[in-house]
This record gives structure tokens, sequence and C-alpha cells, in this order.
């Protein structure tokens, strides 16, 4: 079942380490079959060397529950049921704990755009969201993650602003399929560390101007994007 997303999905979890998003077993990376109503996500706590895309485990985006597999899901699995059942658009999910980008989310800190770098991606800062309260952490907590990330959504496009920094936690990224949140994962450890060196060169440093956000951000996905080719 689904054999060509367990290999993208075994892939994208190998991709992590390659790029130096994942360290020991942490982070893990999912994605979903829309037409199916299924998704595949990394084993819990199985190491990246010789992982295989037979170990992946398939999961009913309806009610939660392992459909194909042998091993327990990731222990972050309700947060990617969350997110994929808020957010239509999408078709990966990444969570990591690289370095830069989960200082900031220990940090509790929104992300702002200081140059076209971030701009390219994100449609002005990466958000950071709020603090999980005690009952929350207590009860569902993997699920109450989903759901705090969704609040800080509210106003925001997940299209326009391809990941998330989880206040005291990790950052959470995602893209039109598993292999494209990874690309979005490494993009956001890499603003992450660009803006801790900045703001240690320039620590009064403000946010870009919005005239040259709008221009790197259009051109690359607004409906009269120049960037690329056709």
């Amino acid at each position: 079942m689904l054999e060509r997303l367990k290999r993208d999905v075994c892939q994208a979890n190998l991709d992590l380490v390659n790029a130096g998003l994942a360290v020991q077993t942490w982070g893990n990376a999912s994605g979903i079959d829309r037409r199916r109503g299924l998704i595949v996500i990394k084993p819990s706590g199985v190491p990246y060397e010789g992982m295989r895309h037979q170990q992946m485990v398939v999961i009913s985006l309806q009610s939660g529950k392992v459909v194909e597999g042998r091993l327990k899901p990731s222990s972050d699995t309700a947060t990617h049921l969350v997110l994929y059942r808020a957010f239509p658009g999408i078709g990966g999910i990444v969570h990591t704990h690289s370095l830069y980008a989960t200082a900031w989310a220990q940090a509790k800190k929104d992300l702002p755009s200081y140059g076209t770098t971030q701009a390219d991606y994100w449609y002005g800062d990466v958000p950071c969201t709020r603090l999980l309260t005690t009952a929350e952490i207590r009860s569902d907590y993997v699920a109450n993650t989903g759901q705090v990330i969704v609040e800080r959504f509210r106003k925001l496009d997940p299209m326009e602003h391809p990941g998330v920094l989880v206040a005291s936690h990790a950052p959470f990224a995602w893209g039109k399929d598993v292999a494209d949140a990874v690309h979005n994962a490494e993009v956001l450890e890499f603003v992450a560390h660009l803006a801790s060196e900045t703001l240690r060169i320039n620590p009064k440093l403000k946010p870009m101007q919005p005239a040259l956000l709008n221009k790197h951000f259009l051109r690359k996905h607004g409906a009269h994007a120049t960037y690329g080719q056709v």
C-alpha cells in the first residue's frame, strides 16, 4: 500500500539527517495521499541509519488509527494529523530540532524577515505559537501542539508561511509534498541562523521594508510570479 509515498517519506527522513537537520532519532517527516485519506509517517524512535521504506507506518487521516505497519508511528503523529486536517493545501510535514530554528522557538520569538533570503519563502515573519497551558500539556499534548499552530495561523496562509516555531519546543515545516517540506525546513534553519548572526552584528535592526518584502515574495509566489521557468 502506498509504496511510492513510503519511499518518498523514508527518503525525506534520511534527507533530514543529510541536511544536518536531525540528530539521534529527533525529528520526523510525513506525507499524505489526499485522495485515499491516508498519511505515511516515520516510526517512533527508529534510528535513521538503516531505515527502510517498509518500516514506514500508514495512518488514517480521519480516525488517526494505524492502517498498515508493524511499528508504532512517530510520537508526533497527532500533531501531523491536526495540521493535515486544518491545512488542506499541504502534502508533507517535517518536524525537526535543528539548532538555530529551535533556539528561536525556545526563545519564544517570531523570526522577523530581515532580508530577501527569508522573503523568498515567508511572506513576513516565521510565526511562533503561544505557550501551551498546563491543562493542554497534561491532556492530549501532541494534538494540542497542532492546535496551537492552527490557532497561530488563524489570520495567516500556511502556503505563504510554510513553517512555524512552537514556543519552548521546536519548528515544524510543510510543503506541497514531503520533499518540499524538507526543503522548507532547510530554508527555515538557514534563515534562523542568518537572523541570529545579523542580530549579533546589529542588535537594533528592524525588519526589512514592506515594499522589498512584497517584491521578493510575490515575484516567486504571486499570481504573476516571474521566478523560474514556465
